[in-house]
This record gives structure tokens, sequence and C-alpha cells, in this order.
């Protein structure tokens, strides 16, 4: 059995337990904010991508003057980055106007459910709408928009009506 000298240098386990408590009390602060802070950023990039498909709407209309896409894959690569790797020339189906991760409809911790009508074979209109994966935790608003490009929101994260819902 060694004896302790009063000269032995260390912490005691009393001294140990209050900077694991004190760690921990600021860990709890911060984590609640880190969320939130977590939260604003995908929702901005959510709005950022709608505002992105947005653009690319009109470019494709413009560009190929078939009406607007019929799918977010027809704005991206068509499901094969080879599509858009040069030579590589887009066409209506694959307009290379989006990255890969919002073609398929998940970003950020939103997911994009868009929908296109066609009348008389062109697609006339589009809507597409923007919902957290986990409402509280991935985002807390839902946004949406249509061909007049306007952004709007629902905030409690439910799905949005461009037109009945404030907008952004």
């Amino acid at each position: 059995m060694k004896i302790m000298r009063k000269n032995q240098k260390g912490f005691s386990l009393i001294e140990l337990l209050i900077v694991v408590a004190i760690i921990l009390i600021i860990a709890a602060i911060a984590i609640p904010n880190l969320i939130r802070s977590r939260m604003a950023a995908n929702e901005a990039s959510a709005v950022a991508s709608i505002r992105t498909i947005n653009t690319s709407e009109v470019v494709y209309s413009s560009t190929y003057t078939v009406g607007f896409s019929a799918s977010l894959s027809a704005l991206g690569d068509g499901g094969a980055a080879a599509n858009c790797v040069p030579p590589a020339i887009p066409v209506a189906a694959n307009a290379c106007l989006i990255d890969g991760a919002l073609e398929t409809g998940t970003k950020a911790g939103y997911t994009f459910t868009y929908a296109a009508v066609a009348v008389a074979g062109v697609n006339g209109t589009y809507s597409i709408l923007a919902k957290p994966v986990a409402v509280g935790s991935t985002g807390q608003r839902a946004f949406c928009s249509d061909q007049t490009v306007v952004i709007y929101q629902n905030p409690g994260g439910a799905a949005c009506t461009p037109g009945t819902d404030p907008p952004l």
C-alpha cells in the first residue's frame, strides 16, 4: 500500500467531477443553439434550391421551347453524370441546370417534390414543394413556388401552397 505524500501533484476526484459537471452544463447550453443554427442553414439552403429550380425552369423553357421540364431529373443530368461532362451536349431530357443532389429530390434536410402540368403535350405550369425531412430537427418551415417564381412559406412545416401561404 502506497502512502501519499503531501507534495504529490494531481487532481482529486472531487475536482475532476466539478470540471466534468461544468463541461456538461456548457454542452447543454450549446447544443440547442447548434441545432437552431443547423435548421436555419437547412432552411436557407432550401430557399436557395427553390430559387435555383425557378431560374433553371426559365432557362429550360427558353432554351428548349417545350414548356417547363417534366421532372427534376430533366433539369439535372438525367441520372447519369456523364451526360453533363463535355463533350456531351445538354438536351431536354438532361439539361444539366441543377446539381445531382437537388435532382434526387433530397438536399440539406429537405425533400423536394416537383410537379408539372401538361396541356396539349406542353408543360405550361409547374410547382415545387420543399418540406423538412423531420420538422423541428432538420427545418421548421416548408417552402414552395411555381411558374410565377414567387417563393411561399408555411411556418408549421406542413405542405405549402403557392398563392395561399404567405410569400417569403
